[in-house]
């Protein structure tokens, strides 16, 4: 392949995610043209289908990259594939089910001489490289986190996301997460955590987080799935020299309450141009800090169940199901 032609790249899992990020933004990149998909039950009109990785892996080893958009319950298994074929691979997030997945992945990929890049989209959002410019050099004094939003709303009838290893409220949390690492001039740890499970699922509705950094500042974080109405995605952090707020995910900045930058996201256009700059220079980008405060959830969490979460999926009365649709409609 000429360095000037665009990498051929497949994606794996043509569900949601795929349909309205993937595909819309390698279609807009010059570096990449989309040239095959494997999935069961998904297809993107026009491109070369298949049905399984190695069906895949056989037929086209004229494509060297592959973006993985499978729940991550399975995702370990097909990364592991396209590596030991020599195929560069972008993971979704969260990247992987468990952090030894991730090292075991992050290993194989430099024996290979392979790029591996574990995405994490909420970094591309447009302020968040300015906040963290903004911060620099600062003493954090308090953050809070608010990521409050509806999941039948954002996740209708995905069942994998209340099994074990589909981290349930994290599933958005970890966006926050990922944004709060990237933007806080100190590292933090996760000092306590009470985590609310339905008592008909396997993961949580709801998380409230404390952390503290080196300075010993209060980090708070409240991530709920059962939000109704406007959804929220705030991040405010006071610091010894003035107060940042991030709002709608990192498309607004505000200092000190004045709006300093307003701009639409497109978060995963700035994923595959980092994919391709990886790519370019033969390297790989894998930070799992996100995934550890995760882990480190469910490790020191304390644990209390809530009332039980119906699904449009799980027999609810048929006005339930008519709101639903209303709102995925208008959505």
């Amino acid at each position: 392949m000429k360095a000037t032609e665009p990498f051929p790249i497949a994606i794996v899992g043509v569900g949601k995610i795929a349909r309205d990020q993937h595909v819309p933004s390698i279609t807009r990149n010059p570096d990449f043209r989309l040239a095959a998909t494997v999935s069961r039950h998904g297809t993107v009109e026009g491109i070369d289908a298949f049905e399984a990785m190695d069906a895949f892996l056989d037929a086209r080893p004229d494509v060297p990259a592959v973006a993985l958009c499978v729940p991550p319950q399975v995702r370990f298994g097909l990364a592991l594939q396209a590596l030991e074929a020599g195929r560069h691979v972008l993971l979704e997030k969260p990247p992987g089910a468990t952090l030894a997945e991730v090292d075991a992945l992050e290993r194989l990929a430099a024996a290979r001489g392979l790029t591996l890049f574990a995405t994490w989209h909420s970094r591309f959002a447009p302020a968040v490289a300015p906040a963290k410019s903004w911060l620099k050099g600062k003493t954090v004094r308090r953050a809070e986190i608010v990521w409050r939003e509806d999941v039948r709303r954002w996740h209708p009838g995905q069942q994998w996301i209340w099994e074990p290893g589909g981290i349930g409220v994290f599933d958005p949390g970890i966006n926050a997460l990922s944004i709060m690492t990237e933007i806080l001039p100190e590292p933090v740890h996760l000092v306590s955590a009470t985590l609310d499970f339905p008592s008909n699922r396997a993961t949580p509705i709801a998380a409230r987080l404390e952390f503290r950094d080196a300075n010993t500042a209060t980090i708070l974080a409240d991530f709920d799935w059962r939000q109704t109405g406007p959804q929220r995605w705030d991040v405010s952090v006071i610091t010894d020299n003035g107060t940042l707020r991030l709002s709608e995910g990192g498309a607004v900045m505000e200092l000190d309450g004045r709006v300093t930058l307003k701009a639409n996201a497109a978060e995963y256009d700035g994923i595959y141009a980092r994919f391709a700059e990886l790519l370019k220079a033969a390297e790989s980008d894998v930070d799992v800090s996100p995934l550890v405060h995760v882990a480190d959830a469910f490790m020191l969490g304390r644990r209390t169940s809530v009332a039980p979460f119906h699904d449009i999926e799980d027999g609810q009365p048929e006005a339930v199901r008519i709101e639903h649709t209303a709102r995925k409609a208008s959505a």
